[in-house]
């Protein structure tokens, strides 16, 4: 008995945090959710009245459009970037840490620092890439200021943050058993060969594990979208909109509800995502 009195006085402080910073928000948030609430002044118990006006906004089904169109375009992008990136940066070639680094670095910038850069370097006029673009004679996109343009120009950015999950990927590679390697060049495999049928299958817990992680994101996509927007409000993602309604439009009960709905939506694509690990993620 004292072992375990001592083992929950160490988790204790966790167990209080835990408490107070989620378990008590998280009650308080379902309560608010079934509120009309304008921040200030007293909240109207209403029901589920926020949610019903939910399903019939025409803006929510936009935007969680949005949201779900840049989740099956990013996630997969990035993983593939990412995972390619790790491959090339594992072969011990000189100077290779150097390029560790400058791939890396995205991950640690502010959103808005990420933001202001993009901001520039997608101009149609003075952006950078449409300048280099007409180099080549190539008239580039509007990018944030076309509608059509305004997923590609999120894409590209994603792409360009995909540095984030590379160290995942290369502590992963490092596991990777040498010997089957040279298993495979004995068999006659090429290098696409030896990552198709060894690297992959054995880095596929990884896979899963920023597959659960870029999907989260991609939903909670929200500052570099709400600082750069998008025309034809192409950039107004879930985030976005839920921002808006509850600090501009100062409805925090329907904001609420529409966070409760992105946490179903959440929830149900990982457990979807879950039941089918056991189908191509390698456990051995």
């Amino acid at each position: 008995m004292k072992k375990q009195r001592v083992g929950f006085l160490f988790i204790l402080p966790w167990l209080i945090g835990l408490i107070l910073f989620t378990l008590l928000p998280m009650i308080a948030a379902a309560y608010i959710s079934l509120t009309d609430w304008s921040i200030v002044g007293d909240a109207h118990f209403i029901g589920f009245e926020n949610y019903k006006n939910i399903f019939k906004s025409p803006e929510f089904y936009k935007s969680l459009w949005i949201t779900v169109r840049y989740a099956i375009l990013a996630v997969p992008l990035i993983i593939i970037t990412s995972l390619s990136m790790a491959v090339m940066l594992d072969r011990g070639h000189k100077g290779v840490s150097v390029f560790r680094v400058i791939y890396y670095m995205p991950a640690i910038v502010s959103g808005v620092a990420v933001a202001i850069v993009f901001k520039w370097i997608l101009d149609p006029n003075f952006g950078l890439i449409n300048s280099v673009l007409a180099i080549f004679n190539i008239q580039g996109p509007d990018w944030l200021y076309d509608p059509d343009w305004v997923l590609p120009s999120y894409l590209v950015m994603a792409v360009w943050g995909a540095g984030g999950s590379i160290l995942t990927y290369l502590a992963a590679l490092k596991d990777i058993p040498q010997d089957l390697y040279g298993a495979a060049m004995i068999d006659g495999a090429n290098t696409f060969q030896k990552v198709k049928f060894v690297t992959v299958p054995l880095m596929t817990p990884i896979i899963f594990y920023n597959l659960i992680l870029g999907i989260i994101g991609a939903f909670r996509k929200f500052t570099d979208a709400y600082v750069l927007g998008g025309a034809g409000k192409e950039g107004n993602f879930i985030m976005v909109h839920l921002y808006e309604e509850a600090f501009s439009n100062y409805n925090m009960g329907y904001a609420t509800a529409i966070a409760w709905i992105l946490f179903a939506i959440i929830l149900t694509l990982t457990i979807i995502v879950n039941a089918t690990k056991k189908y191509w993620v390698h456990t051995e």
